[in-house]
């Protein structure tokens, strides 16, 4: 196992809504302080950053990643690639890392991701008349829809009452508001703290109305606001770590799903990463989801036989997540692994002890990876 990889060091940016906290804060300039606080704890390794990996979604392109690298001041010769899995891009880049650590070709990579929606640019086609709002999932021909009303038609499908997605947002606020996150934060603009978490009253959140569908579920109290901010994590092989606690990446997965059901798709990702590794759901620790919408998180527990709302309150998401914190589409999946690393390794959690991170991706993708404390 002297390859295999480890994540030694994990931190994030404080996360803003769109608009507000960062609304003048590039991409770069939240992934650059990130990407220096993660490096510069592993200094005393000794090993020079082989590459950054961010994943990012809306741009603004010229590989953001190399960017960012020179932005932390890592110097000319660390190169950087950008990923684009959507919604589950800092995710994504994380396993990308794993597997160029595990094959030997990288030893100290610094991984996650970046949005800023407040300072992306606005895409226009050719002769269009007015910028797009986003590009499309699929072909030109196949179903695709915005993530919204997607995430409607999977709380139909699989149903998910919206009293559940009330109280499941509610539990997320509470849970974020009794949270202590300085551990893992690295300033920007003097903001430590995350802007979005508020107190919650189910009576208030029963009377919002439905944002996507008329007489749908989905409510702008249950489900997450688009925001800026940032997550990095460094990965060596486990025998550079020098004994440095960390969680292994044991296995990862991105898989493909019904691009008209894409909130469906971590319950797949996740059961092939546990059918590789031979590992029991019961048997893990720590569950982070990206709680995009509270009707995808618990169309997604059901499937998979966790109860957030009940008897697994304490496992998934105990923190809060997106619903409270807010998700910068590229970061947000490195953002879960950055809880996961705080819940587990700085809270001192024994060798051995698993812990999961998961996304849904727009136009039918699932990302899912399983770590184990060392």
């Amino acid at each position: 196992m002297r390859d295999e990889p480890v994540i030694v060091a994990a931190r994030r940016t404080p996360i803003g809504t769109a608009g507000h906290a960062f609304k003048k804060v590039t991409a770069d300039q939240l992934a650059g302080p990130v990407i220096e606080a993660v490096a510069g704890e592993v200094a005393h390794l000794g090993l020079p950053v082989d590459d950054v990996m961010l994943g990012n979604c809306m741009g603004p392109g010229g590989n953001l990643a190399r960017v960012s690298a020179l932005a932390a001041g890592l110097g000319h010769r660390v190169p950087g690639v950008t990923v684009d899995r959507q919604c589950g891009s800092g995710l994504a880049a994380i396993l990308l890392a794993g597997q160029a650590v595990r094959g030997g070709d990288l030893e100290l990579v610094v991984a996650g991701g970046t949005e800023s929606a407040s300072t992306a640019p606005r895409r226009i086609h050719r002769d269009a008349a007015a910028p797009y709002d986003r590009a499309p999932f699929v072909p030109s021909g196949h179903p695709d829809p915005d993530m919204g009303p997607a995430a409607e038609a999977l709380a139909r499908a699989c149903g998910v009452t919206r009293e559940r997605q009330d109280a499941y947002a509610f539990r997320s606020h509470e849970r974020a508001l009794a949270a202590r996150f300085e551990a893992e934060i690295v300033p920007i603009d003097g903001r430590t703290a995350d802007q979005r978490p508020r107190a919650m009253r189910m009576a208030s959140l029963a009377r919002l109305p439905a944002v996507f569908v008329p007489g749908g579920t989905i409510t702008a109290g249950n489900c997450s606001p688009v925001s800026d901010g940032a997550a990095a994590v460094v990965v060596v092989p486990d025998r550079l770590r020098a004994g440095l606690p960390g969680l292994r990446l044991l296995a990862g997965a991105v898989v493909g799903c019904d691009p008209e059901l894409p909130g469906w798709g971590p319950v797949p990702a996740v059961r092939r990463v546990l059918r590789r590794t031979g590992v029991d759901l019961a048997d893990v620790a720590a569950v982070e989801i990206v709680e995009a919408f509270a009707a995808q998180v618990l169309a997604v527990t059901d499937a998979l036989g966790l109860d957030p709302l009940g008897a697994d309150a304490d496992r998934v998401c105990p923190g809060g997540g997106a619903l409270a914190l807010g998700h910068p589409w590229g970061a947000t999946g490195a953002v879960a692994v950055t809880r996961l690393f705080s819940r587990l390794v700085r809270a001192g959690a024994p060798r051995g002890t698993l812990g999961l991170a998961m996304a849904a991706v727009g136009g039918g993708l699932g990302v899912a990876a399983l770590f184990e404390v060392v």
